[in-house]
């Protein structure tokens, strides 16, 4: 029986938040939920920021990899 985690999104333990948080920190932006997609990327819907909203992703070293403007 394959499984489906694969396809269904999680939410990020505290210490990824955590460390989601403080990739966020360094370019002014905070996130109220951080979804797990997967064991490397996480995915942060309407992140408020110093310059406008915005949805990111991060890899599993928590290293943005998109950012795109939530309008």
């Amino acid at each position: 029986m394959a499984q489906e985690s694969d396809t269904i999104e999680e939410m990020a333990s505290s210490e990824e938040v955590s460390k989601v948080a403080e990739t966020l920190s360094k370019i002014g932006c905070t996130a109220t939920a951080v979804e797990k997609e997967s064991d490397d990327l996480f995915e942060i819907d309407d992140a408020t920021c110093q310059i406008g909203q915005y949805d990111i992703k991060l890899n599993g070293d928590y290293k943005i990899i998109v950012m795109s403007i939530d309008e």
